[in-house]
């Protein structure tokens, strides 16, 4: 926990999955209050939000239950507000996704790339690894700061097998010799993390691990789009000078 005074507010949907853990990192931040997000009204008074890991089925079914899909989709794709999808969460935020369960799950979409659903196997593969950290990690506020690697945590993890353009690489995985001989057919890396404009994925689970330099990058977002919201808003506001002094137009006699 810290007590500095909070500029954002971030939730963190909390349907099924890690989503506890999310808020345990969030509130280790400086000027980060960070919340359970469970219904709609509580979606609008978010600045940004998180999507955890979990049963991304699971989470699709009690989502549409609860009609969030709809509220969802809005605050992503219309409103543009900051969302992070880990591992089940960046399912959620792919335009397109291969190896779903029968029939399909719901997705917000927003986020131009293909993923894998759980590429790297059943809960008896999951792994822990050290990757190199993208540069917009080394200068985070947290413990952890300027460490060229990271722990990244892969359970039952997607992995992003193509990125459109405008789709920003953070971190790839490259597979074992041992892994790519499992199946001969799988690329020999994958991207594992990804930025896109407002939109943050990663397939594994910073959460987990203690190093919170992902949730700072993601506080960052949610502040940038915060101060430019108060600018447009303060552009509205204002009367150019030209507008000023401009004459009423006088009536004809």
């Amino acid at each position: 926990m810290n007590d500095a005074p909070a500029d954002s507010r971030i939730g963190v949907l909390a349907l099924q999955g890690a989503f506890r853990e999310h808020v345990t990192s969030l509130q280790s931040l400086p000027g980060v209050e960070a919340v359970e997000v469970r219904t709609k009204e509580q979606l609008d008074g978010v600045d940004g939000l998180i999507i955890p890991g979990g049963e991304s089925t699971t989470m699709a079914l009690v989502a549409e239950r609860w009609g969030l899909i709809p509220e969802l989709q809005r605050f992503t794709r219309e409103l543009q507000r900051p969302v992070w999808g880990t591992c089940a969460g960046l399912i959620f935020l792919a335009d397109r996704a291969v190896g779903t369960k029968t029939g399909g799950q719901a997705l917000l979409g927003g986020l131009d790339v293909t993923v894998a659903r759980n590429f790297f196997g059943a809960q008896i593969h999951s792994f822990e690894t050290r990757l190199t950290a993208p540069e917009c990690l080394l200068h985070a506020p947290t413990a952890v700061a300027g460490q060229p690697t990271f722990r990244a945590l892969f359970i039952r993890a997607p992995a992003i097998l193509e990125t459109g353009p405008g789709v920003e690489v953070l971190a790839r995985y490259h597979l074992t010799p041992e892994e790519a001989a499992e199946d001969s057919s799988r690329p020999a890396s994958v991207v594992v993390a990804v930025r896109s404009g407002h939109l943050l994925a990663t397939s594994f689970h910073p959460e987990l691990v203690g190093d919170a330099r992902w949730h700072a990058l993601f506080a960052d977002m949610v502040r940038e789009t915060i101060k430019g919201k108060q600018r447009e808003e303060r552009q509205a506001r204002e009367v150019s000078p030209l507008e000023a002094r401009k004459p009423r137009d006088l009536p004809k006699h």
